[in-house]
């Protein structure tokens, strides 16, 4: 079992996510949240919506109170590649 430690919202509906496994990477939600029409994640188009999260618990939750599970969030994570 994963669990997010720590998150940082990014431009274009992207987040960057460290797992208590010690992975870290980003995730690209925005076909999610584009595509999605449930009013809690289509809330989240607006940008400032979006970008305003925190870890509670175990994953990242939005201040809508919309939350992803962190098994979700790992196998959707793309590791950083070195520059």
């Amino acid at each position: 079992m994963y669990w997010v430690t720590d998150a940082k919202a990014l431009p274009e509906y992207r987040l960057w996510l460290r797992f208590s496994d010690g992975a870290e990477g980003e995730i690209d939600l925005k076909t999610f949240i584009e595509e999605n029409s449930r009013p809690i994640v289509a809330a989240l188009r607006d940008r400032a919506a979006f970008a305003a999260i925190c870890v509670e618990s175990d994953t990242v939750v939005w201040s809508n109170g919309f939350d992803l599970a962190p098994e979700f969030l790992r196998e959707r994570v793309q590791p950083r590649v070195a520059a």
